[in-house]
């Protein structure tokens, strides 16, 4: 067909417009298939990239790295609740149909996917598989695999994987390497949470059942790392798969340059420290300031053997601290929630424990511009909210902010605040000791791992101003195992918490602090929040169109959860400090998200000698 024919073709198309003008309009809406997707607007990078910005496509290749863990590990199954497996394998082993950028706040590109297709009301996806597109053991990954991977998540993976499920309406094969899903409801970011599920070998699991594995088999996937050997609660070693499908792919150009990498496992953070300082590991993260600044100062760092990288970002701080379990007393009622934020010493806490080189955590999106504004709520944040009101605790509408101490180690004033609440709230002075109506005592549990370092120091400290009070604070120091267990089961009444949030908050907030999965067994919303406004605007943020009403609704969920007074937070990190081998380098660009998961040690390498 000459250039003649497509000429007419145009002709006709622009006549029949002029007749039936919903046959153009219908002709345009079309969808068509893209190279990446973003939550709102266009991918930054254009479908011939050649690379992400971070990533150096010339890096050299070889080497090895060497980090370490506390605890142990039980399981090299990263996807079901049982057990406890090296953090690090769902990053280094598996891939799914759609890749992050972290330079952007939430952008896929095609991994294992070629395309993706979907309508403006992102109502279902397509995905057409790469050809190239492989198993580390060789094996192509086909639709079938895709398929049952999403519904096996879904029914006996992590809890983190379910909620997708209930708003799948649903998958079927439409060619032979498509599938396209249907979603329920309304939710822009489903087709990205749906590119981004793991994907895994059916036939590995014909006769294993999946819920029920743990060292062995180590699933199969497709990402760049395979495990090669480990000892239980010992070391995990990975080495980089040769024939990695995805070598020539410019998603991942410049990505996985070293040649092995492997965790050893360490009793706690002290001992841990001493082996990177004796050469056993190459490159540690550190989260103290003062001890960043004070204790690197040992033989292989003068002489440069080792080196100090600090890695700024601009992501939110999200939340670090202390988490409340809401579901049980005493922590039911917010008013002695309130009283452990005042006997919280942070001024005095934080700068005996980091030299008060790490600003506190305000909000949830500390730092970014999602963070709550101060002040009385105004503008669409109030209107969002107002509906509310008679959800929300004391500060959410008219401005709430974290009591802040005089730096001494008394806080007599703060003190004197938290006693008043705590008599309101029914615990009143007996003997030197607070009792409710039944004479019990007010005393509960802080749970923590063993080893936990500067956040075991800071609960000392704590503990010694609730004895002011009249409160007595138990401390529970178990292994990991026992730690992942309490937890699951929300056997506790305080611990500590983390929560890492990005620029684009998602479905994932549900997870975190909405009240359908509340008092599921394994549940992330460690709190027990049930607040009614949390879950609007969660609702909210995922149906907005435009970047000010998103922002907008993510402002008012944070106000909500802030004067929930669920967590007790603690400092900043506010830069990744990272000391490491001097042969091990990265490039000079660094994303938006900084030292996210994805970037170290992703895009890093070793120079040859």
């Amino acid at each position: 067909m000459g250039p003649d024919y497509f000429h007419k073709m145009r002709a006709i198309i622009a006549a029949l417009s002029l007749i039936f003008p919903t046959f153009a309009t219908a002709t345009e809406s079309v969808p068509q298939p893209q190279h990446g997707i973003a939550m709102y607007g266009d991918p930054a990078l254009p479908p011939d990239f050649v690379s992400l910005p971070y990533a150096d496509p010339d890096a050299p290749q070889g080497g090895r790295v060497v980090f370490g863990n506390t605890g142990g590990f039980d399981s090299l199954n990263p996807f079901v609740p049982k057990g406890t497996p090296p953090w690090q394998m769902r990053f280094w082993s598996y891939e799914s149909l759609m890749g992050r950028s972290w330079d952007e706040p939430f952008t896929l590109y095609g991994l294992l996917a070629e395309s993706v297709t979907l309508p403006e009301d992102r109502s279902w996806v397509e995905f057409t598989l790469r050809e190239e597109a492989r198993f580390s053991d060789g094996s192509p990954v086909t639709v079938d695999d895709v398929i049952w991977s999403y519904e096996t998540l879904a029914t006996k993976g992590h809890l983190r994987y379910r909620g997708l499920a209930g708003r799948i309406t649903s998958i079927k094969q439409t060619g032979p390497r498509s599938l396209r899903i249907d979603f329920s409801g309304n939710d822009r970011e489903l087709a990205l949470i749906a590119g981004m599920r793991p994907i895994l070998k059916k036939s590995q699991w014909t006769d294993t059942p999946f819920d029920q594995s743990g060292l062995t088999p180590v699933p199969i996937g497709t990402g760049p790392y395979v495990v090669t050997d480990f000892e239980p609660g010992r070391f995990v070693a990975f080495s980089r798969n040769r024939d990695y499908w995805a070598n020539d792919l410019p998603l991942v150009a410049g990505h996985y340059n070293l040649d092995t990498m492997r965790i050893e496992f360490f009793g706690d953070d002290t001992v841990l420290f001493e082996a990177f300082k004796a050469g056993e590991l190459t490159a540690v993260r550190e989260f103290n300031a003062e001890k960043w600044k004070t204790a690197y100062d040992f033989p292989a760092i003068t002489r440069g053997d080792m080196v100090k990288s600090e890695i700024p970002h601009r992501k939110p701080s999200g939340m670090t601290g202390f988490v409340m379990n809401t579901r049980r007393p005493p922590f039911d009622d917010w008013r002695v929630r309130e009283a452990m934020l005042l006997a919280f010493n942070f001024d005095y806490i934080n700068e005996t424990l980091t030299g008060g080189a790490q600003p506190r955590i305000t909000s949830y999106f500390s730092g970014s511009e999602l963070a709550m504004q101060d002040g009385p709520a105004t503008g669409r944040v109030r209107d969002l909210l107002v509906p509310f009101t008679a959800a929300l605790l004391p500060g959410a509408l008219d401005g709430y902010a974290l009591p802040q101490g005089d730096g001494s180690a008394r806080n007599r004033k703060n003190l004197r605040r938290a006693a008043a609440l705590l008599t309101e709230a029914g615990w009143t002075v007996s003997e030197g000791v607070r009792v409710n109506e039944a004479g019990r005592p007010l005393q509960f549990d802080i749970l923590l791992r063993q080893g936990a370092g500067d956040l075991q120091s800071a609960v000392d400290i704590f503990s010694g101003a609730l004895k002011r009070l009249g409160v007595t604070a138990t401390v529970s120091r178990v292994d990991n195992a026992q730690y992942n267990a309490r937890v699951q089961t929300l056997d506790f009444d305080m611990t500590d918490f983390r929560r890492d949030l990005s620029l684009s908050p998602g479905n994932e907030q549900r997870l975190y602090w909405g009240s359908a999965r509340a008092d599921a067994e394994g549940t992330r919303n460690l709190m027990g929040a049930r607040n009614p406004a949390v879950d609007a605007m969660i609702d909210h943020m995922l149906n907005a169109r435009d970047p000010a009403e998103f922002r907008a609704a993510v402002r008012a969920m944070d106000r909500a959860l802030m004067a929930g007074r669920y967590v007790i937070p603690i400092w900043q990190y506010d830069k990744a400090r990272i000391a490491h081998d001097a042969r091990l380098r990265h490039p000079d660009y660094i994303p938006v998200y900084g030292d996210r998961i994805g970037w170290m040690p992703d895009v890093w390498w070793s120079a040859p000698e």
